[in-house]
């Protein structure tokens, strides 16, 4: 944790260092001995003291709240990644991380889905689908696209097609719950998030069950087994990846088990 708290006043300081007072309305000044802000200068701005802005840059052990984090990210001009580093070496939640949620899929990240032979698909944090490929619609026998708007743990546990084509579906649909907790985090209060959770406590006495059990697990992915209404029993691997462009979404393969 020390290193953690040092790094992450190494990574202020270093920022700091970057921004011209004149950007911000500050008189540039002639006796400013180091390029950027000074320490007293981003306290005032951030609505701290001085001395507990210090301490945060020496690496000290003080307790930084979400709303001073932000107003760092805010003065100090971070770019995206940046606020998201911030706040994950702060160990603390970002109250604007579901800014990116609103932004429409890439069109380049759908053109990959497609360009994928196996079966795949693309997840936000609702696990709405927001891409498909062919392959994928074949093994689902029709569904995403017989759904105005598909959504994965609706299909599962809303759609009878889905106790058919899934394989132990009640083992399945008990981890998916869990996966799903994992996934939802601190996004679990927000609109989008509780409106899926209200309908699917609502009309799933399954998975309102599972999820009272707060189990959570990751989407460590492994072998999964389908029974197709034309091709009979497959068998897949399924491999989850974050998207570096959209950490809100994940692509989803299932290749064949070999």
């Amino acid at each position: 944790m020390q290193n953690r708290r040092k790094a992450l006043g190494d990574f202020l300081r270093q920022a700091r260092a970057r921004v011209t007072p004149e950007s911000l309305g500050l008189p540039a000044g002639s006796r400013r001995r180091t390029p950027g802000l000074r320490r007293e200068e981003v306290a005032q701005l951030c609505g701290i003291s001085a001395t507990w802005y210090t301490w945060i840059e020496q690496g000290r052990d003080v307790s930084v709240s979400p709303a001073v984090l932000g107003r760092l990210a805010s003065v100090l001009n971070l770019a995206r990644a940046e606020r998201h580093y911030l706040f994950s070496m702060a160990d603390c939640a970002d109250p604007d991380h579901d800014s990116d949620a609103v932004l429409p899929l890439p069109s380049r990240l759908a053109d990959c889905v497609h360009s994928i032979t196996a079966p795949a698909y693309i997840l936000d944090r609702c696990w709405n689908v927001l891409a498909r490929n062919d392959a994928l619609l074949h093994l689902f026998d029709g569904w995403p696209d017989r759904d105005a708007s598909p959504n994965l743990l609706r299909y599962i546990f809303l759609d009878p097609a889905a106790r058919s084509l899934v394989v132990d579906w009640e083992q399945r649909a008990s981890r998916v719950v869990a996966e799903f907790r994992a996934d939802a985090g601190t996004h679990a209060d927000e609109a989008d998030v509780r409106a899926v959770l209200d309908e699917l406590q609502q009309s799933s006495t399954v998975f309102a069950h599972w999820w009272i059990r707060h189990t959570v697990v990751d989407r460590e992915g492994g072998l999964r087994e389908f029974n197709h209404p034309s091709d009979g029993v497959l068998l897949y691997q399924q491999i989850t990846f974050r998207l570096a462009t959209r950490p809100d979404c994940k692509l989803v393969m299932l290749l064949e088990d070999e």
